[in-house]
C-alpha cells in the first residue's frame, strides 16, 4: 500500500506521514529534488524553509517520481507514505496503480497561518502577516502551472484537520485507520451501488432517479441495471394522476419477492418502506441499508491544546 498526502501549506499532511510512520509501520518515500511553487518575485525565503519541514531520516530517496512509484510498484505488499507529488501528471500515473490511496488534508486559512507562522518562530524568522501568507496559499493552490488544487480534488479520502493537539489528531487518525486496505477497492454493495447510481442517470421519473442493479453474486456477475423511467406512450403527469408510478413501484416488489433474490440492499427509503419490507420479509428476502464508507470530507476533531497538529 502506498499513501500519497497532498494539501495547502500547513494544512498537515507531514503530521499525519509521522503519525503513519510511527505508528502503523509505513515507510517515508522522499524524492530528492522536489518540485515545489515559489513565493513571488521578492519575498524571502520562509515558505520555501517551511515546504522543507516534514518527517524527519527518509529511509528510500529517489531521483525522479517514476524510480519512486517503481519502487513501490515491486514491493505493494508493505507499507509507504509519501508527500512528494506534486503535480497533475505523476499524480496520473499514480492513480493508475491499484495499491495507492491520494489522502487531500485541509484546514481553516486562519489555523493555518498560525500553524506557519509558528514554524517561522521556531526558525527565527518573523512570520508574514495573513494577508501575505493568503497570498502564498492562493498561489500554491490555484497557480495555472503549478497549483496544488488539481491534487486535493482528486483525492480518494479528504480530511479537515482543524486539530490544534498531535495528540487529539492520533486519536482520530487511530479511529480513523488510513491503512486499511479495504479502501483501495470497492466492496460488493459499493460496486453494485455505483452501477445502479450510474444507470440512474438515464431515469426520466420526475420525481426521483430510482436505481436498481440485479447480481449473481455466485457468479459475481450482473444483469442489466435497471432504473425508473414513464410507461412507454403514457405522459409521466397521466402516470401520476391514474397511480402508475405508484403501481410501478409495487409491481417491483411484488417481482422481487417472487423471483428468488435473496437479498435487497437499498441506499435511501420510500414512503411505501413498511408495507414492502413486510412483503419481502414473508418472502424470506433479507432487506438491509447501504451505508457508504466516510470516504468523502473526514472532520478531524479540533482542541484547545496548544501543540501543533500541522507540519
Amino acid at each position: 500500500m502506498l499513501i500519497g498526502l497532498c494539501g495547502g501549506i500547513c494544512a498537515g499532511k507531514h503530521a499525519i506521514a509521522e503519525y503513519l510512520i510511527e505508528h502503523q509501520g509505513f515507510r517515508l518515500l522522499e524524492l530528492a529534488a522536489k518540485c515545489q511553487s515559489q513565493p513571488e518575485a521578492g519575498d524571502d525565503l520562509r515558505l520555501q524553509i517551511s515546504e522543507k519541514e516534514g518527517p524527519k531520516s527518509p529511509e528510500f530517496t529517489f531521483q525522479d517520481a517514476d524510480s519512486l512509484l517503481d519502487f513501490a510498484t515491486k514491493r505493494w505488499q508493505e507499507r509507504w507514505v509519501t508527500t512528494d507529488i506534486a503535480d497533475a501528471s505523476t499524480l496520473d500515473r499514480f492513480l493508475l496503480r491499484p495499491f495507492f490511496l491520494l489522502v487531500g488534508i485541509d484546514a481553516p486559512v486562519s489555523l493555518r497561518w498560525k500553524r506557519f507562522a509558528d514554524r517561522c518562530w521556531r526558525k527565527q524568522l518573523d512570520p508574514p502577516d495573513l494577508e501575505k501568507f493568503v497570498l502564498w496559499n492562493d498561489h500554491n493552490l490555484y497557480d495555472k502551472d503549478i497549483g496544488r488544487v488539481y491534487l486535493t480534488d482528486k483525492a480518494q479520502v479528504r480530511l479537515f484537520n482543524s486539530s490544534s493537539s498531535l495528540e487529539e489528531l492520533h486519536a482520530a487518525l487511530q479511529t480513523l485507520d488510513l491503512a486499511d486496505e479495504q479502501r483501495l477497492r470497492p466492496n460488493w454493495d459499493q460496486y453494485f451501488m455505483q452501477l445502479a447510481s450510474l444507470a440512474a442517470q438515464r431515469s426520466n421519473c420526475m420525481k426521483r432517479r430510482a436505481h436498481v442493479a440485479i447480481a449473481e453474486m455466485e457468479e459475481e456477475s450482473v444483469s442489466q441495471p435497471v432504473y425508473a423511467s414513464t410507461l412507454k406512450r403514457m405522459p409521466y403527469w397521466k402516470q401520476v394522476e391514474s397511480g402508475s408510478a405508484r403501481g410501478q413501484f409495487s409491481i417491483a416488489i411484488l417481482k422481487i419477492a417472487q423471483v428468488g433474490i435473496s437479498e435487497v440492499v437499498y441506499s435511501q427509503g420510500y414512503n411505501m418502506d413498511n408495507d414492502s419490507a413486510t412483503i419481502l420479509k414473508e418472502a424470506g428476502v433479507r432487506l438491509r441499508q447501504f451505508h457508504p464508507p466516510s470516504n468523502g470530507l473526514i472532520y478531524l476533531q479540533a482542541s484547545d491544546r496548544s501543540e501543533t497538529a500541522g507540519k
